[in-house]
């Protein structure tokens, strides 16, 4: 199969699962498939081949910017509840 066959057959992965076999499915792209990621039903991404024809385009940074070293972090938000309990309770028993 290459990219540009009519009936081109779409893998469809949820998140989890994509972590867990990252490798296979970026041999699947790598043979010409696409992979559309899925975040529970809603699509998020689609993971295409990579076409050599199209150079990475690097823009340099906006005059002003500050380096990646420079940037200051964030205060705590100083919330009153758990994050990871919340994160725990939404994912229930799984």
């Amino acid at each position: 199969m290459s990219p540009h066959d009519y009936l081109v057959v779409m893998n469809r992965v949820g998140i989890a699962e994509l972590k867990s076999r990252l490798s296979h499915y970026l041999r699947t792209v790598a043979r010409g498939g696409t992979v559309a990621v899925f975040d529970r039903d809603r699509p998020v991404a689609r993971i295409i081949p990579f076409v050599a024809d199209t150079p990475l385009q690097v823009r340099p940074p906006v005059a002003g910017a500050p380096r990646p070293g420079d940037v200051a972090w964030l205060p705590p938000l100083g919330l009153s509840v758990d994050v990871v309990e919340l994160l725990l309770e939404e994912r229930g028993e799984r």
